[in-house]
């Protein structure tokens, strides 16, 4: 396809040629997402709302540049050539919460044809709490039960939830440059976690954030009257206390707490299989094969953790399956409307 031709490339456009090949014929949607890594999730979401009718292709937003991420997709040029048969797929950010209140904002809530995760991002979702003892699991070959990932999360996630609604409001009300998503990062991250008294990190993360939000409070004396309001417009919107790692910046929950909190369960589950082979092998050419055995069939956590799809029970990924079935349903009464039209024409 030429240049020009790719440039001009509307909803419009590909809704032509789906005509063209026949009432029959598949719908094409074209699906246009940030990256690369987008690519399989937003796949993975849109292949179960396939129908006999339509089926969707997920692609990077240009196919004559390198050009990638949310500006790339959300922008103006491509904004114009959106609709029902060219939709774009992102991660919420922050940009959800905030309702409107900037640009970007006003583009992710107020346009039909851009649906997003409503958590932070795909990497929040890949970190959804019940799927990550599965995760273990997958990445050891070990089921065993020794840490509980929900509750420990659920806990770690209330605990940090009044210091999020500071730092989502600092964003809202232009003091993101005092208290960023770095800085909230830092008072919040896990440097350190025993698995078998996971109470003493809870505590000293409890008394960190209590340290924090008495200083905001003292530095931003406004606040007493703009936050426990938006507090109360983050509670409508559907957050809960119990499940802000959802909502917080999806690399630094990835990378900063989930991650590192599975390697050491992991590191351990793969001690103890290893320690069971050791005991149980009949000679030393048993041991050694069955030991590079499991070493070869085992993960690395990361893996796991980007491909695994046990969070396709998460309310927020549902909410993003209805939006697009709404979509799609949207098209049913369309070309039910047309197709009626038409024969209502034919007739006369």
């Amino acid at each position: 396809m030429s240049h020009r031709l790719t440039q001009n490339l509307n909803s419009s456009y590909i809704e032509a040629m789906n005509r063209l090949n026949g009432k029959k014929a598949r719908r094409r949607i074209i699906a246009y997402v940030e990256s690369y890594d987008d690519i399989y999730f937003w796949t993975n979401l849109l292949r179960r709302l396939e129908t006999d009718k339509y089926f969707f292709e997920v692609k990077l937003p240009s196919s004559t540049s390198l050009q990638k991420g949310k500006k790339t997709v959300l922008s103006n040029e491509l904004g114009e050539r959106l609709g029902n048969y060219m939709i774009a797929c992102v991660d919420a950010d922050y940009d959800y919460l905030m309702q409107g209140a900037t640009p970007a904002s006003r583009v992710l809530i107020g346009s039909p044809y851009v649906f997003h995760t409503y958590a932070y991002s795909i990497e929040n979702l890949q970190c959804y709490a019940p799927a990550l003892r599965q995760v273990c699991a997958s990445a050891t070959l070990n089921d065993r039960f020794i840490f509980d990932f929900e509750k420990f999360i659920t806990e770690f996630s209330k605990i940090i939830w009044p210091l999020f609604v500071w730092n989502v409001w600092s964003y809202r009300y232009g003091h993101y440059k005092n208290f960023s998503m770095l800085n909230f990062y830092h008072i919040i991250e896990i440097t350190k976690l025993d698995f078998y008294h996971p109470e003493k990190t809870l505590e000293a993360l409890r008394h960190r954030v209590n340290s924090k939000i008495a200083r905001l409070q003292r530095e931003y004396p406004e606040g007493k009257k703009t936050y426990k309001p938006f507090l109360q417009s983050l509670l409508n919107l559907g957050l809960s206390p119990e499940r802000t790692y959802l909502y917080m910046r999806g690399h630094d929950l990835f990378d900063g707490i989930v991650a590192p909190m599975l390697q050491a369960v992991c590191e351990a589950l793969r001690r103890e299989r290893e320690r069971e082979i050791r005991s149980l092998a009949i000679h030393a050419t048993q041991k050694q094969n069955e030991l590079a055995a499991y070493q070869h069939s085992v993960q690395s956590v990361e893996t796991v953790l980007r491909r695994h799809t046990d969070y396709e029970d998460c309310p927020e990924f549902l909410h993003t399956q209805a939006d697009v079935l709404q979509m799609l349903k949207n098209i049913e009464q369309k070309e039910s409307v047309r197709q009626s039209q038409y024969t209502h024409a034919a007739q006369k």
